[in-house]
């Protein structure tokens, strides 16, 4: 069995470049819940009909003959997040891969979360999924890789874990703390604000 590159996660390439949390003129983000196992099909046919998306994936190493191979599988089975125009959502629709498109009302929020997402993934820190999230302390990295990144600490019985949500599917990602710098996201926007 041929080993197979990792394939695109999101399109177009420079979909996370501008932090601005701003769409292009007519587009919008929706939450698309595909049928079982359709992520990475679906992903496909975004790519080469070039409508954009993300799909958040996760390494996973898998013993195979003797061999370890990488396997890239979804961070949140059963979603993909499209960013498109009314006429690219009937398209991603007609691929019957989809069992439901869900509308985001907070376009800016999901925006956020998706930019929050894409750093944490794109560190190379090693990622967990963290599923119906419960409530904890909000802090902001301060240092390194992830500097700027706001989210929640959750206790867990493997330590402490820094996790960025997204709200709109109540899913997240966690990365266990090692050195980060973290300070309460309250106490970093005041310092901000004395400084104006």
């Amino acid at each position: 069995m041929p080993i197979l590159h990792p394939e695109p996660a999101w399109f177009p390439a420079s979909l996370f470049d501008n932090t601005t949390a701003t769409a292009p003129v007519g587009c919008r983000w929706r939450v698309l819940h595909t049928k079982p196992r359709q992520e990475k099909s679906l992903a496909r046919q975004l790519l080469k009909a070039h409508i954009p998306f993300y799909l958040p994936l996760l390494p996973r190493r898998i013993p195979h003959r003797g061999r370890v191979m990488t396997s890239h599988v979804p961070l949140f089975p059963g979603y993909l997040f499209l960013l498109a125009s009314s006429e690219e959502r009937v398209q991603a629709l007609a691929t019957r891969r989809v069992a439901r498109a869900l509308e985001v009302p907070d376009q800016e929020d999901l925006s956020a979360d998706l930019i929050r997402l894409w750093r944490l993934l794109a560190s190379g820190a090693p990622v967990a999924p963290e599923d119906r999230l419960a409530p904890g302390m909000t802090v902001e990295i301060t240092r390194g890789a992830l500097a700027g990144l706001s989210g929640k600490i959750v206790r867990a019985a493997s330590g402490r874990r820094f996790v960025v949500e997204v709200h709109f599917i109540q899913r997240g990602a966690s990365v266990l703390l090692d050195d980060f710098a973290l300070e309460p996201a309250l106490a970093v926007s005041e310092a901000e604000s004395t400084r104006v």
